[in-house]
């Protein structure tokens, strides 16, 4: 069980500097900028991805030098998964890793090799935690590093056949698909539809675990593997008996901080999916459609606008930085890595860093930077 614990930090606003050209709604480097050899490129998890690109943002505009970059887990204007991508100059192009489980693997087996003595990709992003059959933490395996809290529930149409809560054993039965009925469960005679993300999706991965379904059942689908994480706009989701795990802070960050789509289906519209105007995020748009959340063995997702630090225990997670594993360092962060990612670097201090993680949903954690 992770208990998470909120660090306070001024009130005042923190405005992001705007010195680097974006693209308003989308990610990866500016248009026209290809990552050096030295820069820090990072790929992998839905989740964290909007938030990593406000960092590259917001940090790239006060600090010369080393630049920040990061990479969507999907073609931020066309959505393509997939699509080719150089994440540094001189390095071979490659399928863009999407979620939290093809990052990872991409930093844990250097998958996508190294330019001028510098890895291709630096970190990973990743929204659960390791895996018994990634690398371990130890010389030539891998470092979790702490970034946020977060917490996941279960989310329907607002127009829906499921109840308005659901507990720890009930969710077990929809995704083995021992229970098919939503009148099995207290709601209307219906049929259960349940959807989870890719198979690469950290959410997908934690939500399993936190029901304890290892293989879900037949009746389960991911929209045969194309259904990304947290996007409550997809077809598939369009039914009154659908049911899909969403994340409670990507959740909040997209009805609470983000602008609205041009479209229904949040689609670009000439490179552009949302037009976020002053006070709202720079990155990410409100594709949360007409989802809503839900409670979980009686405990709300939502305490306001952020997410209730009492929501059931098992569906609390961590969020993280994934990096190669240094044995040069107490901490097991590479060197370089350090001024950014580690306890005393700028993701964990930096105020603006700290506003930016509230303003993307998640909860600010004194473990920041910490291992394992």
């Amino acid at each position: 069980m992770r208990i998470l614990t909120r660090l306070a930090i001024g009130a005042t606003a923190v405005v992001s500097l705007l010195a680097l050209t974006a693209l308003p709604g989308s990610a990866d480097p500016p248009a026209g900028t290809v990552p050096r050899a030295t820069d820090i490129v990072g790929v992998g998890s839905d989740t964290i991805e909007y938030v990593m690109d406000q960092f590259s943002h917001d940090y790239n505009a006060t600090h010369g030098g080393v630049k920040l970059y990061s990479y969507d887990a999907t073609n931020p204007v066309t959505g393509a998964i997939h699509d080719m991508i150089t994440p540094k100059a001189g390095c071979i192009p490659q399928a863009r890793p999407d979620g939290s489980g093809e990052g990872i693997e991409a930093i844990s087996g250097n998958t996508d090799g190294s330019i001028h003595g510098h890895p291709c990709e630096d970190f990973g992003r990743s929204s659960s935690d390791r895996k018994s059959s990634e690398a371990p933490y130890a010389p030539g395996g891998i470092a979790f590093v702490v970034l946020a809290g977060d917490a996941v529930t279960y989310a329907t149409q607002a127009k829906t056949n499921a109840p308005s809560n659901l507990t720890t054993a009930q969710l077990t039965a929809i995704y083995s698909c021992s229970v098919t009925n939503w009148k099995q469960v207290g709601g209307r005679n219906a049929p259960i539809k349940p959807f989870l993300p890719q198979t690469s999706s950290g959410t997908r991965s934690f939500f399993l675990g936190a029901i304890g379904v290892t293989t879900p059942g037949a009746c389960v689908s991911d929209g045969n593997n194309l259904l990304e994480e947290n996007e409550g706009t997809n077809a598939l989701l369009r039914s009154p008996d659908a049911i899909v795990p969403y994340s409670i802070g990507k959740y909040i960050a997209e009805v609470d901080h983000s602008a609205s789509c041009l479209n229904s289906g949040c689609t670009a519209v000439h490179g552009v999916v949302c037009k976020p105007h002053g006070g709202q995020n720079m990155f990410g748009c409100n594709t949360h459609g007409t989802m809503v959340l839900h409670d979980i063995n009686g405990t709300t997702p939502l305490h306001g606008k952020t997410i209730n630090n009492s929501f059931s225990a098992a569906f609390v997670r961590h969020l993280f930085e994934v990096v190669r594993y240094d044995s040069a360092t107490a901490d097991h962060i590479p060197p370089y890595l350090e001024p950014i990612f580690g306890a005393k670097g700028w993701v964990c201090q930096s105020p603006v860093a700290k506003q930016d993680l509230l303003n993307y949903g998640f909860i600010l954690l004194g473990g920041c930077g910490t291992t394992h």
